[in-house]
């Protein structure tokens, strides 16, 4: 009678579902639209091959040729898309938002930066003025390494080239004689820009020679590769994004699953099904299989619509995404029993069940990746199964790991699933406090 009955359970619960058809359409079309949404916005983030083209406006004060080689070397780069403006200009643009970040070289910077190359501490240093978004305090540290580059490269251009050479080399020559540095560093110093002061003259002059001309430059080209599975397939952004809204909107349902057993209840049909043969642990286990069995479905049609739309593969194992995908809805399922088990009326369940679950999918990883928390938050986020839930999907779709990335994922939310189902069954009330 007991299994009769559960299995009647379950079959009603799959037919009422499936009877309302806005609901069926909002249950899986929902999920999908956001994932499709969030996934079009972070696709690119990972696309290491295609250049960022940041924004930036550069206001030359100085009009020397070390600020001029600054701005084409700048204007050569290609993560930088570069505007000459002036002070005034390039400040309102970054007011607006327009620029990530505006570059403003002082009057003499040329001239400081030349003698600065040689006697540093010695003089005073230049300054450039960064004018930079708040909201874009990331990409403007990018634009703070990449100008150091341009900077260094075209101001050690400019110190060793043909016609300024001699004067800055001659200045330095002046200031190690000044010095009170060791004879032997003197004589080393003093060796060393004589040499260049005689290589420029000598074959600086010659209008078919240029010796300066790409001499300087960074000592060293880059290499990236992206690493997942060991196989060279693109990074799909999609694949985080369906994960995150997929796990969210399991939970979403699953408290609408407890605020509509506190309905019952309120209605008094609990009363009903006690005077009935059907114990608590029939209803709730029958429930729990209703509820993992809508909310598995949910998530494999979204990845499903992903990998025909957007081409999201499953990467690494396909018996670990299954792993992760069933114990992450069982653990939906539990958790709305406990909605159900712990909530007095279902207003104040609504309530607070529905902060409780932003919170979850906010720490959890499921709108933005937890690698941009606090260290600390990193390490308090274990304790929210929808960590386990992305973290887990993720490692066997687009990072493509083995079975054994999916173990922990799984046992940990199988571990949250038996923890949820032991508070609602102690927690459990046939009527209303």
């Amino acid at each position: 009678m007991s299994a009769t009955a559960f299995l009647a359970m379950v079959r009603k619960d799959l037919q009422l579902f499936f009877s309302d058809r806005r609901s069926v359409i909002v249950s899986f079309a929902v999920p999908i639209f956001i994932g499709a949404f969030i996934g079009s916005l972070t696709n690119d983030m990972g696309n290491s091959s295609r250049p960022m083209r940041v924004k930036v406006a550069i206001a030359d004060l100085d009009n020397s040729d070390i600020s001029k080689a600054v701005i084409a070397s700048a204007q050569g780069d290609s993560n930088l898309t570069i505007t000459v403006a002036t002070a005034e200009e390039a400040r309102e643009q970054v007011r607006k938002g327009s620029i990530v970040a505006a570059v403003i070289i002082p009057k003499d910077f040329g001239e400081k930066a030349g003698n600065a190359f040689f006697r540093g501490a010695d003089v005073k240093k230049p300054e450039l003025a960064v004018l930079f978004d708040p909201s874009r305090a990331m990409e403007a540290g990018m634009v703070r390494g990449v100008l150091a580059q341009h900077v260094m490269q075209s101001v050690a251009q400019s110190v060793f080239s043909p016609g300024s050479a001699s004067n800055f080399a001659q200045r330095g020559l002046e200031q190690i004689e000044r010095s009170d540095m060791n004879p032997d560093q003197k004589r080393l110093l003093r060796d060393m820009l004589t040499s260049v002061q005689r290589f420029y003259n000598q074959n600086g002059s010659s209008a078919t020679q240029r010796p300066s001309a790409g001499l300087f430059s960074m000592p060293y080209t880059v290499h990236e590769e992206e690493v997942t599975s060991g196989q060279r397939i693109p990074y799909n952004g999609y694949a985080h994004a369906f994960a995150g809204m997929g796990i969210q909107f399991l939970l979403f349902a699953a408290l609408n699953l407890g605020i509509e057993m506190l309905l019952e209840r309120q209605r008094g049909m609990w009363k009903r099904l006690r005077s009935a043969p059907i114990s608590r642990y029939t209803l709730l286990a029958a429930r729990a299989t209703s509820a993992t069995i809508v909310s598995l479905m949910t998530l494999l049609v979204s990845f499903g619509f992903a990998m025909l739309v957007f081409k999201v593969r499953i990467q690494g194992s396909v018996l670990g995404f299954a792993l992760v995908a069933i114990s992450c809805s069982t653990m939906a399922a539990t958790f709305g029993l406990l909605v159900a088990a712990v909530g007095n009326t279902p207003g104040t369940a609504r309530g607070v069940s529905t902060l409780v679950v932003l919170v979850m999918v906010m720490v959890g990883g499921a709108w933005v990746p937890t690698f941009v928390f606090p260290e600390w938050m990193q390490r308090l986020t274990v304790v929210v199964p929808v960590r386990w839930a992305v973290d887990g999907l993720d490692a066997t779709t687009w990072r493509g790991l083995p079975l054994s990335s999916a173990i922990a994922p799984t046992l940990a939310l199988l571990g949250f699933t038996v923890l949820f189902g032991l508070i609602t069954v102690t927690r459990f009330r046939w009527e209303e406090a």
